[in-house]
């Protein structure tokens, strides 16, 4: 480890002992039931962008929601190939087992995936040269058609609808799982989509009906 990561995990350090001193000690009671178990009723499925944590974003405390993040906040479709499938496993995870009640997919704005997407800068790259990434980005092609036709593939208007049309494969794409379309239908579970503004830091929540955004008040 070089002299300036040292530093670095110093910085994160000082946060733990912070974090011990003012978030774990004083609220023992809380993390010795969540030793026990979890049960969260809403799972959100969320962007790795370092600049949006659904915890701070929604101002929980642990055991609270159940959190998904990868890049883009995607969700792939209902697959049983041969593989590795993260988020599926995690949904299954939160549906069947956790029974969560509401499962909330936020995009947001300055997504370096959906930007991604939307020019298709790492198209054709090799894996660990941008490979997975554009690989993973691919289940937006569909999407970006309509959005690069209307609006071109660069600017903060194409990106910003290429961002919100990510919000809508990845609901269409939770709908693609059995357990899922059953709950959903049976009144069990209900599916929310949501988007995050980094500019101003307003939720808007998306209108299960038209697919448009609309701020929080």
């Amino acid at each position: 480890m070089t002299e300036n990561n040292g530093h670095v995990l110093d910085h994160f350090l000082d946060g733990y002992r912070r974090f011990r001193d003012t978030g774990w000690t004083p609220d023992r009671e809380r993390w010795a039931s969540l030793r026990e178990g979890q049960q969260p009723e809403v799972m959100i499925i969320a962007c790795s962008d370092s600049r949006v944590d659904p915890s701070q974003i929604f101002d929980v405390a642990p055991g609270e929601i159940f959190v998904v993040r990868n890049v883009a906040a995607l969700v792939p479709p209902f697959e049983t190939s041969p593989g590795h499938h993260g988020v599926s496993a995690a949904l299954e995870f939160a549906v069947q087992v956790l029974k969560v009640k509401e499962i909330v997919v936020m995009g947001h704005g300055m997504c370096g995936g959906c930007k991604a997407a939307l020019t298709q800068e790492l198209h054709g790259a090799e894996p660990g040269e941008g490979g997975f990434i554009a690989d993973w980005i691919s289940l937006l092609d569909e999407a970006r058609k309509p959005v690069a036709d209307e609006f071109g593939t660069t600017g903060r208007p194409a990106e910003r609808q290429m961002e919100q049309a990510a919000v809508r494969v990845s609901i269409d794409n939770l709908m693609s799982f059995p357990c899922v379309r059953r709950k959903v239908r049976n009144g069990e579970l209900r599916l929310r989509g949501a988007f995050f503004a980094i500019s101003d830091g307003v939720l808007h929540l998306m209108d299960g009906k038209t697919g448009q955004f609309e701020p929080v008040s």
